[in-house]
């Protein structure tokens, strides 16, 4: 059985990627973003609906739930931050900014969608994403990580509380060339300085992330719910030097 699923920030690399496989199996898409230009681009190329939001305004969530429709398969929340600053450098407004659209905009995109997720006779499926910095703790990440570790602990409280009718998951990704981390990426010797802190000896590719949310979201995982999953090549728990 398959179905619509909803996908926040589906122009982005790991969102993009995603939305592509989900409809490789054979999923309905509604693709949600801020960038028109983009949003339609992609809705055009995978036949998807979509809504154009900006996911600081909270009212946003409700709008794009009605415009997606009244059954639900799954949700996808690709959104996120990243905001490298020591501790004395942050502002009361970027842990606002990073919570908000992190934490607060995924539990607000999910309570949205509540009954369009419970509408279907099957179970439906919501996928969050947290990063490798929250269980590996990284100098300058205080503000994206807090955000993220609330993502996680959402994750597992929604996964209680809506079994057995929606499953929940979330991705924890390590750094991945997407547009949101071109500014780490963009250049090839820090791309591969830092490729090289991975085990695997690279940076991730969106691909990688999507290939696991694509089946997260399928039926194949039915029996997976309130896991935190890394992506990280081995960056979360494996040294193979000293």
């Amino acid at each position: 059985m398959t179905g619509k699923v909803l996908v926040y920030g589906g122009t982005g690399g790991i969102g993009s990627e995603t939305a592509r496989l989900l409809r490789e199996k054979g999923y309905d898409l509604h693709i949600v973003g801020r960038s028109a230009e983009k949003v339609e681009a992609l809705a055009n190329e995978l036949g998807a609906s979509a809504s154009i939001a900006d996911l600081n305004d909270p009212g946003a969530f409700a709008t794009v739930t009605a415009e997606a429709g009244p059954e639900l398969a799954g949700l996808v929340y690709a959104v996120g931050t990243i905001n490298p600053k020591p501790l004395a450098r942050l502002t009361p407004a970027d842990f606002e900014a990073d919570f908000r659209l992190n934490a607060m905009g995924a539990a607000l995109a999910v309570q949205a969608a509540l009954p369009a997720l419970k509408a279907g006779s099957g179970t439906s499926s919501v996928l969050l994403f947290s990063t490798v910095a929250v269980a590996q703790g990284f100098s300058s990440h205080a503000s994206v990580s807090m955000a993220k570790g609330a993502v996680e602990g959402l994750a597992r409280a929604l996964a209680a509380e809506l079994a057995p009718k929606i499953r929940v998951n979330a991705i924890a990704p390590s750094l991945t060339r997407t547009p949101l981390a071109a500014g780490l990426t963009s250049q090839p010797a820090m791309a591969q300085a830092l490729g090289q802190m991975h085990p695997m000896g690279r940076l991730g590719e969106a691909i990688d992330t999507a290939r696991l949310a694509a089946f997260l979201i399928s039926e194949e995982a039915g029996w997976i719910t309130g896991q935190i999953i890394g992506v990280d090549g081995g960056r979360s728990s494996l040294r193979t030097k000293g």
